[in-house]
């Protein structure tokens, strides 16, 4: 495994890092979480150590199941980056969206980082996760309601309290990021990066790479879109948040296998999947620190953590790029 610095911190992260949305079930489809914490120790095996989950996946089940997971490993050996900021048991800050909970149970989600909040979610982490501090702890989405200062004053009460080492942010645009870095040093923004969903690159990226600021590019399979095994007509589970993303139509995906396609041969030059190849490329790619990479199972945690082995010259690299260039046109 390879490993990258956050930030200008001394945090090291593994550049495949484990994200435990999927395995908390939540707007997947269900869980094994037998299967998830599999998924987890798997990865780590193989040096994956840097895990990444958030309260709101599986309304608490994600943390659970990475709290099971890394019980018996050396603490200090093991990365956990986890969020506050949505809650789906009060009605405050801005609503987000319907959705239901692993047990079939309508919720209403709600974006909502005021002081008091955070202070809860911090602890309720802390116990769910079986640990007494967080590696990094990121704010999971953008609110209106509540003053950036607020919310960053609060987590940098959690930095001199030693419950959490860094602060970092997910999807915050520039502007966002220079407010919040008026009352806490930011080292990261999770944001959503994939072959196919590259808008960060215009702003986000080349003021992250200026001021020396992690990217950790969620979705870089685009949900499994880019493992070439979704096909026109694709089906999904009750409950799982595909159904309805316009990634996943058959246009799309009939788009982007035409693309797959193309590099396949690289893949079986490598001997490597396609998913592993599109990881590779990521975690390549300029500005980009880390790829997070979801495993609902061992098998997948372990062929996403092989991903690092395989090589890339400038060559193929750059006729990746090309054959992208022609569908983003």
């Amino acid at each position: 495994m390879e490993y990258r610095t956050l930030g200008e911190t001394d945090l090291k992260v593994s550049v495949i890092t484990f994200g435990a949305w999927a395995a908390g079930g939540w707007m997947w489809g269900g869980s094994d979480r037998k299967a998830a914490v599999e998924a987890i120790r798997s990865a780590y095996d193989l040096g994956v150590t840097s895990i990444d989950t958030a309260p709101i996946y599986g309304q608490g089940a994600s943390e659970d199941i990475v709290g099971e997971a890394i019980r018996d490993l050396p603490r200090h050996q093991v990365q956990i980056l986890t969020k506050f900021g949505m809650r789906w048991d009060v009605v405050k800050g801005d609503f987000a969206f319907h959705s239901k909970d692993n047990q079939g149970n309508e919720i209403d989600i709600y974006r909502y980082a005021g002081k008091e909040s955070i202070k809860k979610e911090v602890e309720d982490s802390l116990k769910r996760l079986g640990t007494d501090y967080i590696d990094l702890y990121q704010i999971h989405w953008p609110e209106s309601t509540t003053p950036i200062q607020e919310t960053f004053e609060a987590v940098a009460e959690l930095i001199k309290e030693g419950k959490v080492r860094y602060a970092g942010v997910c999807n915050y645009n520039v502007a966002q990021m220079q407010e919040a870095e008026k009352y806490v040093k930011l080292v990261s923004n999770q944001v959503p990066f994939s072959m196919v969903n590259r808008g960060i690159e215009k702003e986000v990226v080349p003021y992250c790479m200026r001021h020396k600021k992690s990217i950790l590019a969620y979705s870089p399979l685009e949900r499994g879109l880019l493992t070439g095994k979704m096909k026109p007509g694709q089906k999904f589970a009750e409950g799982d948040h595909r159904a309805k993303n316009p990634f996943f139509t058959d246009e799309s995906i009939i788009k982007t296998n035409s693309f797959l396609d193309k590099i396949r041969p690289l893949a079986v030059k490598k001997e490597a999947s396609l998913a592993q190849l599109v990881l590779k490329w990521t975690i390549e790619r300029p500005g980009i620190t880390i790829a997070l990479a979801g495993a609902r199972n061992a098998e997948q945690s372990v062929q996403n953590a092989k991903a690092i082995d395989i090589r890339l010259s400038v060559e193929e690299i750059e006729f990746i790029n090309f054959e992208l260039g022609k569908i983003s046109k």
